[in-house]
């Protein structure tokens, strides 16, 4: 019998794991990781919720994501298994692209929303008294649709290859994280294969780069990342060191409270994104995030773990009761989107 995870947990100070065990081997592993982490500020671990993956023990594990993502919808994932190498190329690979001259980016303009976005074209607070965001970015879907645009091999050597593999491997964590996260629900671990969320699934991935020297003297608000929240099932966000990148737990509430969100050398950040909290009757948070204008260049990956279009999107039957009805109508994944990136892009 599946163990039951209570959704009121104590809580936990910022821990690799409980277990001794798994501990050192993070230890081992990514000592600078942790040696760096140990010397942040109470203040700014108080948040953050560490944990070791893959662990033998997937219900301490299930346990640690649920209080994560009860209470702060954001979260370090560690040992996640996607090589140090490749992620090195691909920020790299990411700098050769921004680098081009702007004509040669031009050529690869967004279509079917794949492709180069130029600065300020984005805007992912729909507010009217923001400007779009002072960040480009090239974005790409799944593989094999035939909808995703590519440098050529002349002007970037290996490009493709490096962008794709990296898009492949973060893909499969992603699904192994869906399965914790099931698992973290009280429910089946082949949850989200069984809704449809996998079947055909649209996962999005974009290299960002924030130039920092972009800054207008107008009186418009400008940021790099304006607030919003992600509209699929999770990210996984790799960053450089540069911050800027800030959280808001209290969506709602005025005036909002920001806070920073410490780099982790070697981790991905995970936050949970609109689809989850529909699935979860705002059980698990779908948190408003935004970046900064950085000061100086400042390049990240986002990996979107969206469901298939044709997902069903309502609540589950754990995440409901006669006193906590479903906070939200049924509603497929395509309609969804479809309305989030209309807003997106009317600017």
């Amino acid at each position: 019998m599946r163990p039951q995870l209570s959704p009121k947990l104590p809580r936990m100070s910022i821990t690799c794991s409980s277990q001794a065990k798994v501990c050192a081997d993070l230890t081992m592993k990514m000592p600078q990781v942790l040696a760096k982490w140990q010397q942040k500020p109470k203040e700014k671990q108080k948040w953050l919720v560490l944990y070791n993956f893959p662990s033998p023990d997937r219900f301490s594990t299930a346990k640690a994501i649920r209080q994560a993502c009860i209470e702060h919808g954001f979260f370090y994932l560690v040992n996640h298994g996607v090589d140090e190498e490749l992620v090195k190329k691909v920020f790299e690979q990411s700098r050769n692209f921004f680098s081009l001259p702007v004509e040669d980016k031009m050529k690869l303009l967004q279509r079917n929303h794949r492709g180069y976005a130029r600065l300020y074209t984005i805007k992912l607070d729909p507010n009217p008294s923001t400007k779009g965001d002072a960040r480009e970015a090239f974005y790409m879907g799944p593989l094999a649709d035939g909808h995703n645009q590519w440098p050529s091999e002349e002007d970037l050597p290996s490009w493709r290859s490096t962008v794709e593999t990296y898009y492949q491997k973060v893909a499969s964590v992603g699904t192994k994280l869906l399965s914790l996260i099931a698992l973290s629900l009280n429910l089946d671990e082949d949850l989200f294969e069984k809704l449809g969320a996998l079947n055909d699934p649209l996962a999005m991935m974009g290299l960002l780069h924030y130039p920092g020297d972009h800054l207008d003297s107008s009186n418009e608000e400008i940021h790099g990342a304006s607030a919003h929240s992600d509209f699929g099932m999770i990210t996984l966000l790799a960053t450089d060191d540069v911050p800027g990148l800030q959280i808001c737990r209290e969506k709602s509430e005025q005036p909002q409270v920001w806070e920073d969100v410490p780099s982790l050398s070697g981790a991905f950040i995970v936050n949970i994104g609109d689809m989850m909290e529909r699935w979860t009757n705002c059980m698990f948070r779908s948190v408003l995030h935004r970046v900064l204008p950085p000061e100086q260049e400042r390049y990240s990956v986002a990996f979107f773990a969206n469901p298939s279009t044709d997902c069903i999107i309502e609540c589950l039957e754990s995440c409901c009761s006669e006193s906590c009805p479903p906070r939200f109508p049924p509603i497929k994944y395509s309609d969804f989107m479809q309305e989030r990136l209309r807003l997106l892009y009317d600017l």
